[in-house]
């Protein structure tokens, strides 16, 4: 299934990252059958800091998924569709009254789940963290920017701030409780969270990015706005998850094992297999610039050229997400495989894009039992 020399090789390409200083540390997994069959952690988790040594990357760290938190929050939006709770198609305003402020009375959970909703550049207050009666109000309040539907354009924060207070309206509780109740903890992904406690924060990496080019050694620079304690409990819908790699690739073979993993199932084999359809064929989502393919939470390989973070050698099937600058996962639903590759760094384009689609081709190139 996995060839150990290709997958050494990858292991080789994360260390000479490392020393040409292209992330401080990074963590990768993968998982088949349900279970983790390969996975290491590298360099450093936090860097030297107001007079405090570094801290060693290892096998509990937690690192910022970023964006990788998106298909978290998603399917717990869609653990309340199944059950009846939600209509995907129906307007938010059905749910939450006052969101249709500001002629968003058409947007539906749809629209936010494949980055169509129409506001992708809105944003809430840090205030609105702690306060969960002002993010709604926020959120209530944000303005459109084009019509619902009618472009595909990456929603970086806003929509899955509005996923948050859609499951909060519907199910009256804090949107990180049902997260970590009905996806987490019933999947025993034990080292996965929206919003850390305080008991955790020691495990965590730091967050970093570089200025450059992303093709050479740079001086990484501490990210303040993803490195406090407000931005770790508030778990972020769209960007403040911490987890392992291989918690993120173990939630990855749930979605493969439509909707199982180890007998305990969260979503039906339908709503996997309707999270994981193309929804917005080659539109080209206008955030990227090129078609994304737009599933439910994630996003697919499909049939273009090339397609950002999954690898262009994958199986038009293959789905998966990545965090800004930092990092991707995939799942291949035909070889079973899933694979994540986290780092606590975030590079700027070109070599982000360059690099994930290097580390992403040999991840597949690794799988030799299809």
């Amino acid at each position: 299934m996995i060839d150990k020399k290709r997958l050494e090789r990858l292991y080789a390409r994360i260390d000479a990252d490392i020393a040409e200083g292209k992330y401080p540390g990074a963590a990768v997994a993968m998982a088949s059958g349900g279970e983790v069959i390969a996975e290491r952690v590298f360099g450093v988790a936090r860097l030297a800091q107001d007079g405090a040594a570094p801290v060693a990357a290892d096998a509990q760290t937690l690192w910022l998924l970023y964006s990788q938190t998106k298909p978290i929050t998603s399917a717990a939006l869609l653990i309340l569709a199944e059950r009846g709770l939600l209509n995907l198609h129906f307007p938010v305003a059905h749910y939450i009254p006052e969101f249709s402020k500001h002629s968003k009375g058409g947007v539906t959970a749809f629209h936010l789940l494949t980055h169509q909703a129409g506001f992708p550049n809105a944003m809430v207050t840090e205030a609105a963290w702690a306060d969960h009666k002002l993010l709604q109000k926020e959120v209530c309040d944000f303005p459109l920017d084009f019509e619902p539907g009618s472009k595909v354009f990456y929603h970086s924060y806003a929509a899955h701030w509005v996923q948050a207070v859609l499951i909060e309206a519907v199910t009256g509780q804090d949107f990180r409780k049902f997260i970590a109740s009905e996806v987490i903890e019933p999947l025993g992904l034990s080292d996965m969270y929206v919003g850390v406690p305080e008991d955790q924060h020691k495990r965590l990496a730091g967050s970093y990015y570089c200025e450059g080019d992303g093709l050479k050694a740079a001086e990484h620079k501490r990210s303040d706005e993803f490195d406090n304690t407000a931005f770790y409990l508030s778990g972020m819908p769209g960007a403040g998850c911490y987890a392992t790699a291989r918690d993120v690739a173990l939630f990855y073979q749930m979605l493969i094992g439509l909707g199982q993993l180890r007998g305990k199932r969260i979503l039906s084999p339908r709503m996997v297999q309707y999270m994981t359809t193309n929804h917005t064929g080659d539109r080209p989502d206008e955030f990227f610039g090129a078609p994304m393919h737009r599933a439910l939470g994630v996003h697919l390989r499909g049939k273009t050229p090339t397609i950002r973070g999954l690898s262009s050698i994958a199986h038009p099937d293959v789905f998966g997400h990545g965090g800004v600058g930092t990092s991707y996962s995939f799942a291949d639903p035909h070889s079973g495989v899933s694979f994540t590759y986290l780092t606590n760094s975030r590079l700027p384009e070109p070599g982000h894009g360059k690099r994930l689609d290097e580390i992403m081709t040999m991840a597949q190139a690794a799988v030799v039992g299809l």
